[in-house]
């Protein structure tokens, strides 16, 4: 069952309440393990190619066949935090999904070319979800949020929401890739400087990193979802104890405990 969610306005926890969880597993492509490793993906202009990403041995040969770069990018992501053996809900989260190759197939339309039904259907916001939930057989509930300028908190919230009526565990996907130059971007800070997918197992307790969530009243800037998973990124791979995000209307706050 598959959910897509746009969200525009976020107006829950309206009081600053906090909310502690647990990552009990993560996992990111490129490969992130450690502050030094961060700083090579992040500050290095020679990032491998998503093109190249081995697909893991989960997805069939009729999967494989459809997988973008980005799709691969995301399953190899997700593959480093889950059992194959026990399915969980999840939460994916990208605020650009396929839109280069939906670019793509308006120019061949442009050129007087037919558009596959094929092609459209693996260029919709949730493809790579369904593409997911196929190749691993999961059944569970599976939201695709579109965070439009909250960047990676709307994630966070639908993922916890789950873990309050629950679920024992969630799985969440953040994901983007650079936009084509078609789109123009400045002044707007939502163009990520590279293809990356990051996958977090949570719960509300168990071994792991455990994570205070809340809502920060300050004022802040720091780019949309595609900026903002580098950021958390950051904050996984090295000593920071604490992570503050926001795009103009609404801040958040991670703090290690």
């Amino acid at each position: 069952m598959l959910h897509v969610l746009l969200v525009d306005r976020i107006d829950i926890m309206t009081p600053l309440k906090a909310v502690d969880f647990v990552v009990l597993e993560w996992n990111a492509w490129p490969g992130i393990s450690g502050q030094e490793s961060w700083r090579d993906c992040c500050d290095s202009k020679a990032v491998a190619q998503a093109e190249k990403t081995v697909i893991p041995v989960a997805a069939s040969k009729t999967v494989r066949r459809r997988l973008s770069p980005l799709a691969r990018a995301v399953f190899n992501a997700a593959e480093g935090c889950i059992d194959n053996d026990n399915t969980l809900p999840i939460v994916f989260s990208s605020a650009h999904g396929e839109v280069n190759k939906s670019l793509e197939m308006l120019k061949s339309m442009q050129n007087g070319e037919e558009v596959s039904p094929t092609a459209f259907s693996l260029s919709v916001h949730n493809a790579i979800a369904g593409l997911f939930s196929i190749a691993y057989a999961n059944h569970q509930e599976i939201t695709v949020i579109a965070p439009g300028q909250d960047g990676i908190a709307p994630a966070f919230i639908e993922a916890l929401g789950l873990l309050q009526e629950h679920q024992a565990e969630v799985l969440m996907v953040f994901y983007d890739e650079p936009l084509s130059d078609f789109y123009p971007t400045p002044p707007f800070a939502l163009d990520g400087p590279a293809v990356c997918a990051l996958g977090l197992r949570i719960s509300l307790a168990g071994n792991g990193l455990p994570i205070r969530f809340c809502r920060s009243p300050a004022q802040r800037n720091d780019g949309e979802h595609a900026l903002q998973i580098f950021s958390f990124l950051k904050f996984l791979a090295t000593d920071d104890k604490s992570l503050a995000l926001g795009n103009h209307r609404h801040s958040w706050e991670w703090r290690k405990q």
